[in-house]
C-alpha cells in the first residue's frame, strides 16, 4: 500500500503477491481460464445483470426457519448494542494478543430467518436438480443474481439450477451468531445447512436437489464468502464449487480457537499471534506433532481438495488504507495469498483483483457475476444422483 498517494494505492505488482494478468479496462476473464486476473478501474454491468423481456424466468417461495426449530444453532446468540458493531471496536484483546478479541456483551438470543427459493423457468416437479447455496440470502447478491440466473438459463450457458437465498442469523463479526456461521472454521455450518436448511426446502418448495457433490455451488459476500470455502474444504462430500466476494479470508472466528488461532487467516498464511504449543490442527490429513503447529496454514499443508473457486478482492476493501493491529486484517492481502496458496497446491481457481472497487462492491460484482457463474459451473452437468 502506497499511503504516499491520494487515495492510497495498492500495486498489484508488488512482489508479494503473485503475478497476474491484467486485463484492458472494462473485460472480464475468460471463462476457461485458470489464475490470477487485474480488472478495472471502470466496472460496466453485464448484460445479463439487467431485467430482460421475451425469456421464461424463474419464481421465487420463501419461507421462514426459527431457533426454536433448531438442533444444531439453537440457542443462537446476540451482542448488545448501542449501534452497528459498537460492542466489537470498543472490545479489548487478550494480554500480550491482538488477535484475541474479548467480546463479552454476546448472549444466547432467538433468531428467525427468511430462506428465499429461485425455482428456474421449466423446472419439472420431481426432477432432481443442482442447486446454489447463497449466504446472507436476504441481500440476494443486491438484486443482480435473479436476472442473471434468467438470462443465463434461458442461454443455456449455465445448467436450470435451484437458488436457495440463507437469511444470515443476524448482526456481524465477533459475537453474532452471523459471525458465529459463517467466521467459524470448522464443517459445523455445512452439517447445518445439510440437516436442516436442504430438508426444510424440500418440504416447503416442490424441488427435489441433488446430492451430487459436483452439482452444488457455495456462494457468498464477505464473511459468507469464507462460508462457503469453508463449506467445501471441511466437506467436499457435498460441496465442490465456491463463488465469493471479498471473502474475509482474516481473523475474524470467534471465540478464540486455540487450535486455529487465526481463524480463516490460516487456510493460507500462519498465524501471526505469539507462539503456541504444537497441536493437531483441524482440516490437516494425519498430522503430526513434528509437522503441523496450532499456527499453521491448512491449504498449504493439507492434500488438494476436490475444489473448484472463483473469488474476487476489491483494491480498496475493508480496512482500507490501514488494516488491524493484529496483522490477519487485511482483506487484499489475504485473498493474494489465499491464490498463492491454491496455485502452489495446483488448485482449479480463479483469483480477481479488481480496481477502484470497494467492499463486496457491486459495481465489480455487475460486471462479473455472469463470467463468474459460467466460470464455477464449468464442466457440469455431471450425474445427477
Amino acid at each position: 500500500m502506497d499511503l504516499r498517494a491520494s487515495p492510497p494505492i495498492r500495486d498489484p505488482r508488488n512482489p508479494l503477491y503473485p503475478p497476474a494478468t491484467e486485463l484492458p479496462d472494462t473485460q472480464v476473464p475468460p471463462t476457461d481460464a485458470i489464475g490470477n486476473f487485474i480488472i478495472g478501474p471502470t466496472h460496466p454491468a453485464a448484460p445479463e445483470t439487467k431485467e430482460r423481456t421475451g425469456i421464461a424466468k424463474g419464481r421465487i417461495e420463501t419461507f421462514t426457519m426459527s431457533s426454536a426449530d433448531s438442533v444444531i444453532y439453537k440457542p443462537g446468540i446476540a451482542r448488545a448494542e448501542n449501534g452497528f458493531n459498537a460492542s466489537v471496536a470498543a472490545a479489548a484483546t487478550a494480554p500480550d494478543d491482538s488477535s484475541n478479541l474479548l467480546v463479552t456483551t454476546s448472549r444466547p438470543a432467538t433468531w428467525t430467518r427468511p430462506v428465499s427459493v429461485y425455482v428456474p423457468a421449466g423446472y419439472v416437479r420431481g426432477t432432481v436438480a443442482p442447486f446454489m447455496i447463497v449466504g446472507d440470502g436476504e441481500y440476494r447478491g443486491g438484486g443482480l443474481l435473479v436476472p442473471t440466473l434468467d438470462a443465463l438459463i434461458a442461454e443455456r450457458k449455465i445448467p436450470p439450477i435451484v437458488v436457495i437465498f440463507v437469511g444470515s442469523g443476524g448482526q456481524d463479526a465477533q459475537g453474532s451468531q452471523r459471525g458465529r456461521e459463517f467466521d467459524t472454521v470448522s464443517g459445523t455450518y455445512a452439517q447445518w445447512i445439510e440437516s436442516e436448511v436442504l430438508p426444510a426446502v424440500e418440504r416447503n418448495v416442490p424441488v427435489r436437489l441433488t446430492r451430487d457433490p459436483d452439482g452444488r455451488v457455495a456462494m457468498g459476500g464477505s464473511s459468507a464468502g469464507v462460508a462457503a470455502f469453508t463449506m467445501a474444504w471441511f466437506r467436499p462430500d457435498l460441496y465442490r464449487r465456491v463463488l465469493a466476494f471479498s471473502p474475509t479470508f482474516v481473523n475474524q472466528q470467534w471465540p478464540h480457537d486455540p487450535v486455529l488461532p487465526g481463524g480463516a487467516w490460516q487456510y493460507h498464511s500462519p498465524w501471526m499471534g505469539p507462539a503456541l504449543p504444537v497441536l493437531a490442527a483441524k482440516g490437516f490429513a494425519a498430522p503430526t506433532a513434528a509437522s503441523v503447529g496450532a499456527g499453521a496454514p491448512l491449504i498449504p499443508n493439507s492434500p488438494r481438495k476436490p475444489i473448484r473457486i472463483w473469488f474476487e478482492v476489491g483494491d480498496q476493501d475493508l480496512f482500507y488504507p490501514v488494516p488491524m493491529a493484529d496483522g490477519m486484517h487485511d482483506w487484499v492481502l489475504a485473498s493474494e495469498n489465499m491464490a498463492a496458496a491454491l496455485a502452489a497446491k495446483g488448485y482449479q481457481y480463479q483469483f480477481v483483483l479488481a480496481r477502484n472497487a470497494k467492499h463486496v462492491d457491486l459495481p465489480t460484482m455487475a460486471q462479473t457475476l455472469p463470467s463468474a457463474l459460467i466460470w464455477v459451473w464449468s464442466g457440469y452437468p455431471a450425474r445427477s444422483k
